[in-house]
């Protein structure tokens, strides 16, 4: 009786470590580089359209939660990293506003001017483009929720562009023919967290869709670090930081 005890006990306490680590983990990088950017006063390393993917993929696997009801941790997961990006956001313009010398025009989300779109000066621009987009798919969710394909699209949307996130560094170090000044050990955390995601999400059952999900980023990211040893020899200094680091 004891024994059983024990494993229940193991059992349950594991569960709780790894449904915070699934919660939390992703956030631990931003975390990191929000006291970054807060320490230098200089948010040029940090691209918002990280934050844009990563706003649209976790607001799509909310209301994928509608349609397909999935892991409790991974909703929690979702809401958390939008929490997170909203405030990254609001510290990068908080940031370059400071940062300008000379105070430039105004670029809000009421202009509907396209050549300024996620370019926006002020924080409420961006978190009036997320209501509206989720106010759309909501209501989208709503009338469709019942109807399989939709569901399941709307799922596949959410995880692939979060799968995507690691692509434009990718294709920023074949470009450059170099991986000088990329952190190798933070590309390196992002194979670890990613094949621990993608375990967990087989574990788990979750829907198909986060596996594809898991699948796809740990081989961006092994692929990113063959790139290490294929430009070993580059002598060609580029600074870069890697703008996926969830």
């Amino acid at each position: 009786m004891n024994n059983v005890y024990e494993q229940l006990t193991i059992k349950g306490i594991t569960n709780w470590v790894a449904s915070g680590a699934i919660i939390f983990g992703g956030i631990i990088p931003y975390v990191l580089q929000y006291r970054e950017i807060k320490k230098r006063e200089n948010a040029e390393g940090f691209s918002l359209y990280v934050c844009l993917a990563l706003l649209i993929a976790n607001t799509l696997r909310i209301f994928f939660w509608f349609g397909k009801r999935y892991e409790i941790p991974l909703l929690l997961q979702s809401i958390f990293m939008i929490i997170t990006m909203f405030i990254m956001i609001k510290l990068c313009i908080t940031v370059q506003n400071k940062s300008q010398m000379i105070k430039a025009r105004d670029h809000v989300f009421t202009d509907f001017d396209i050549n300024f779109f996620w370019k926006w000066t002020n924080f409420q621009s961006y978190l009036n483009f997320m209501l509206l987009f989720g106010i759309l798919v909501g209501i989208l969710t709503y009338l469709l929720v019942d109807v399989p394909i939709f569901v399941e699209t709307v799922g596949l949307l959410a995880v692939l562009t979060e799968a995507m996130l690691g692509v434009p560094q990718f294709l920023c170090n074949v470009s450059n023919k170099s991986t000088n000044g990329m952190s190798t050990f933070m590309v390196t955390m992002w194979t670890l967290g990613d094949t621990l995601k993608t375990c967990y999400f087989i574990m788990k059952e979750a829907p198909i869709q986060f596996e594809i999900c898991g699948m796809l980023q740990v081989m961006i990211d092994v692929a990113i670090l063959a790139q290490v040893y294929i430009y070993r020899n580059s002598t060609d200094v580029h600074l870069r930081i890697p703008i996926r680091t969830d």
